[in-house]
């Protein structure tokens, strides 16, 4: 017999974390860990716009290191160890990526707009959602969670990351990146 999709057991509202607690599905941690989830499908969603001439594999390793960390938000642990499953080498990883792209990137000027390319356009909503998890990340550590700090640095880099990567991949498809224009600095000017 195939293995069941539906346990029936969430449908009072309630769900196992990955240590085997019980908790409300309103719980800040299934929140951490569904954002965090949010986050790697809107990742998956902008893999399928990417140009053919781009390699979607730093993504793909992402996507993975995402969802080891959605199951360390949900209460998992590597056996005998109280360390994040996010390494100081997964941190070094994102910022060799956005180096190697700000090589080649225009330089930066002014602030600009989301958008450009669809693939470019999904990573801006991947990026707000990385700063969302982050957020939610910090509040749970201010309110005495266990948020590991590599964790915390790799997802503050990971908004970095995604932003030149969406500024990257408008590069490669001819798009310019959209300028903002203040409309209270022009009335000042």
């Amino acid at each position: 017999m195939a293995f069941k999709i539906y346990t029936k057991t969430g449908d009072k509202g309630f769900t196992s974390l990955a240590n085997g607690a019980r908790v409300s599905k309103s719980d800040s941690y299934v929140e951490l860990y569904g954002t965090c989830d949010e986050l790697n499908s809107s990742l998956g969603v902008a893999l399928g716009f990417y140009p053919s001439n781009v390699s979607g594999e730093p993504v793909w390793k992402i996507q993975n290191l995402l969802f080891e960390l959605g199951s360390e938000l949900a209460g998992f642990r590597k056996k005998d160890t109280n360390v994040s499953i996010i390494l100081e080498e997964d941190i070094q990883f994102l910022e060799k990526e956005i180096d190697t792209m700000q090589e080649v990137l225009p330089e930066l000027k002014s602030f600009i707009l989301p958008g450009g390319s669809k693939a470019a356009s999904f990573l801006h909503v991947s990026r707000t959602l990385c700063r969302r998890l982050e957020r939610m990340m910090v509040t749970s550590k201010e309110s005495g969670g266990e948020i590991f700090e590599s964790s915390l640095i790799f997802v503050n880099r990971l908004s970095d990351y995604l932003f030149v990567l969406a500024r990257y991949l408008n590069f490669q498809e001819g798009q310019e990146d959209i300028k903002w224009f203040s409309r209270a600095k022009a009335k000042n000017d």
